[in-house]
């Protein structure tokens, strides 16, 4: 990969947006033409159907209307609904979807997040009985959830997903159920019958969903802890699907907030149920299901945002070109007319911010997409593994694989040996042991799940304003191109799905010192001085530093105390832990970025579309990486020092132990044994107490000497990134683009 080390002219540059071929190379699904055609599927209804209905005015309404009813037979008829399901319920894609569900949800959010959201809310339904559920629960509802085939007289079921409910704060306290489960009716030798009391607050799909994966507590000392139950529509009892909410954002998803009070077989708990004692005791809680199904789908919310940023591009570039065309004074060929806003560099600098965003973003989403899809059949290994060794779930399970830990890091350690030196019989005993596997790919699961919900949507909705901002006052109009604006407000919903940041933010606190990701974060520290070594224009090397500096700043602060003796790293002190996730996500995408960026170099010479244009597109998507590491390295440098010094007391004058200040006595004495100590004695106090007016003597850094020199090398790390920033910046402003949006305004 070429790459400019000055402020020297490429001697190419991207001459288009990056089409279907390069994003089919960075995102690896290259090889995968199923993929390419669910994708080209949900492009189709994205920028027809769905961009018709807000072109029209669609989202001027909470209420579910027909037109918007009118988009589920286009979901059924392009295969969108059919995804989920595999060959055998009716569905036509084999193994693991969660790549599969991030492409439709980049591609419907790039138009309208609202329908992205009213699309994947049937799968989200269907998640619990996909995950936890039982064999017959999964082939009874995931069959009725495929479109009706020519020539079958049946309805074609929808779900939704019913877990928050309307107490304090709008219901997002997922751990706090007010909805009860009870028995009605329990005759001997027949199966119970529960009853099910719940509320539900913002429930996506409700206007129209004929069952219903509901939360609920035990309300009946015959039933143990909570669960999950299903409830259709037909049961007896009361299924009002409640109120439309008033939202401002989302409008073509269908929320409201149904009651529901009905009674049900107690076959219908999700995962089945163990009678013992006289008690129903739930295969699993809720907060086991929900766990199982949040840790897949937050990430297709982050790719949602992600679609947003790079939607905007386009829209940007037009307006910043056409910005002054049409008047007579400019006339066509001049600079002004020509580039427009573009011929400053503050209009095309912070597009380039926006970009390098977008991309990182949605190389963290399909980073954790890719992920999840190879964790999917090692976690059913590993629950097959654990069955026959007679370890059950729950607590049981989780200290097993605790104990499994230890030997995915010394495989780690291992496999980074040198192969004269290692224990060649242990590797190989390691690397097939499914554990170890499972291990290895679940601590980074663990955490590249809560970074990209996180960083995606929480960022990402910031940098949407910025986005927004570029467009003028144009951008907060009903027909900004692009519909910009919308996608703005949309963002902000998108943070708060599946868990508000806080959430997010209080799993990566813990996940994040796991000890085996941090031994894999080791290796991606040595990895990207090796990438550094070999593509210096990146930043990979600013970005080791960088991981470095959070590195040790995470082990610094789990050992340290703040001045008055308390423990700095500490689940409840999230003054401490938040920050650093945020930190650590701002590396996590920065770093995804670089590898789909290497990805591309490496396969796309054997894509003759994409090799024609290779040299000018890697040079810019290049240095969009050297911007992206330079603005994380600045975070992370940011908060990294705010936490490593904030919790230090700050000298004062009369503090009696402080030792820093020299008496004006003193320094004469000293200024005849080391000549010219007093020109840069800075805390001198003189006889009267008298002393500079400051708050006091200059903080020292005992101990923090290795951070400081990280700190002073990260901020040379910064070399060459606004060189890098002015490249792109350039490349910007010749970039072809087509005459028109390819779908309404």
């Amino acid at each position: 990969m070429a790459t400019t080390t000055s402020l020297k002219r490429p001697s190419e540059f991207i001459s288009t947006l990056p089409g279907d071929d390069v994003r089919h190379i960075m995102w690896r699904f290259a090889d995968r033409m199923d993929l390419q055609m669910v994708l080209q599927s949900a492009r189709a209804v994205a920028r027809g159907a769905v961009a018709r209905l807000v072109a029209n005015g669609g989202r001027n309404t909470h209420d579910w209307t027909a037109q918007k009813n009118e988009l589920l037979a286009e979901f059924d008829a392009s295969g969108i609904t059919s995804l989920f399901m595999t060959p055998e319920q009716g569905g036509y894609i084999e193994g693991p979807k969660n790549l599969a569900l991030a492409l439709v949800a980049y591609e419907l959010a790039w138009v309208d997040a609202g329908a992205a959201t009213g699309s994947l809310a049937g799968f989200l339904a269907l998640g619990p009985i996909h995950e936890r559920g039982t064999d017959e629960q999964r082939s009874y509802y995931m069959s009725r959830c495929i479109p009706a085939q020519p020539g079958e007289d049946r309805v074609t079921w929808r779900g939704a997903f019913c877990l928050t409910e309307p107490i304090p704060y709008v219901g997002v306290e997922t751990g706090l159920l007010n909805g009860k489960v009870r028995v009605a009716e329990w005759e001997d030798g027949k199966e119970p019958i529960i009853e099910v009391d719940k509320r539900g607050r913002f429930i996506t799909n409700m206007g129209f969903a004929n069952f219903v994966t509901a939360a609920v507590d035990s309300g009946d000392p015959r039933i143990k802890g909570s669960c999950m139950v299903i409830l259709e529509e037909t049961d007896p009892g009361i299924y009002d699907r409640g109120t439309p909410t008033r939202k401002l954002v989302h409008q073509l998803s269908s929320t409201c907030d149904p009651i529901f009070k009905l009674q049900v077989p107690a076959s219908r708990i999700i995962g089945g149920y163990t009678v013992k004692d006289g008690v129903i005791i739930p295969t699993y809680s809720h907060g086991e299901i929900i766990e199982a199904v949040f840790r897949r789908t937050r990430v297709t919310v982050g790719i949602m945002t992600s679609a947003k940023l790079l939607s905007a591009i386009e829209p940007l570039i037009r307006y910043q070109r056409d910005r002054f065309r049409g008047s007579g004074a400019v006339q066509p060929g001049s600079p002004r007319y020509e580039l427009g806003l573009q011929q400053k560099q503050d209009a095309i600098h912070r597009l380039v911010g926006v970009w390098a965003t977008g991309e990182a973003s949605a190389s963290l989403g399909f980073t954790a997409a890719r992920m999840f899809d190879d964790l999917d059949p090692l976690e059913k290994e590993k629950d097959r593994v654990l069955a026959a060794r007679g370890v059950g779930g729950g607590t049981a399970a989780f200290k097993a694989l605790r104990k499994v830990q230890k030997d995915a890091v010394e495989y780690l350690k291992l496999s980074r040996e040198r192969e004269s030196r290692r224990d060649a019989a242990r590797l190989a005993a390691l690397e097939a042991d499914p554990l170890v596997k499972f291990s290895l790919l679940d601590a980074l699961a663990n955490v590249f799940c809560p970074a990209c919900k996180l960083w995606n949507t929480g960022h990402g909705a910031n940098t949407m304003r910025e986005a927004v901002s570029l467009m003028g006052g144009y951008g907060i109009t009903e027909d900004c191109p692009g519909f910009l604006g919308h996608k703005w407000m949309d963002a902000q919903l998108e943070a708060t799905y599946e868990g508000p940041e806080a959430v997010q933010r209080r799993q990566l606190s813990v996940t994040m010192v796991n000890e085996v990701f941090l031994a894999q974060y080791r290796i991606w520290i040595s990895e990207l001085r090796d990438i550094a070594a070999r593509k210096p224009g990146t930043g990979a090397c600013a970005l080791a530093t960088a991981m470095q500096m959070w590195l040790w700043t995470a082990e610094h602060l789990q050992v340290s105390k703040d001045a008055d003796g308390d423990v700095l790293y500490h689940s409840n002190r999230q003054g401490v832990t938040f920050p650093l996730a945020d930190a650590l996500c701002w590396l996590l995408a920065a770093r995804s970025f670089i590898l789909d960026v290497l990805e591309l170099e490496a396969k796309g010479p054997e894509n003759p579309v994409v090799a024609e244009g290779l040299p000018g597109t890697m040079q810019f998507f290049t240095d969009l990486c050297h911007v992206q590491t330079a603005r994380a390295a600045g975070e992370v440098g940011r908060i990294c020092a705010e936490l490593v010094f904030g919790y230090n007391r700050h000298p004062a004058w009369d503090d009696p132990d402080y030792k820093g200040c020299y008496r004006t006595d003193e320094l004469i004495s000293l200024e005849s044994l080391i000549p010219g100590l007093a020109s840069v004695a800075v805390d001198v106090v003189d006889a009267d107490g008298s002393h500079p007016t400051k708050a006091g003597p200059c903080a020292g850094a005992a101990g923090l000497d290795q951070f400081t020199k990280l700190r002073t090398k990260l901020d040379s790390c910064m070399t060459g990134s606004a060189l890098a920033k002015e490249r792109a910046a350039e490349a910007v402003t010749k970039i072809m683009i087509p005459a028109a949006l390819d779908y309404p305004a």
